[in-house]
């Protein structure tokens, strides 16, 4: 293996159809796992995650991914005020 690399969505998504399709051939999950330069484990992160996605939908999940991290966010800032302001209205600051 080459080292660490990330990869997006839509190449898990294409590594693994191109794993099927070796599956289909009769290759065992280490041999897959070695055709595309990745390890077992993360073969099988990725068809935990990924699997039976195309790849229109992996970009909606990770958009709505970030979208949620944004949302917490602000909850959290909002509720951060809230918590200051009720401090400021006891008369503590």
């Amino acid at each position: 293996m080459a080292g660490r690399r990330r990869h997006t969505p839509e190449q898990i998504i294409r590594k693994l159809r191109q794993g099927d399709e070796l599956a289909a051939t009769g290759a065992d999950v280490e041999e897959i796992a070695r055709q595309l330069d990745v390890s077992v484990p993360t073969l099988y992160n990725w068809r935990k995650q990924y699997g039976g996605m195309k790849a229109d939908d992996a970009k909606e999940f990770k958009e709505r991914g970030n979208e949620n991290a944004l949302l917490k966010k602000l909850l959290a800032e909002a509720e951060l005020e809230k918590a200051a302001l009720k401090e400021i209205a006891r008369g503590k600051f």
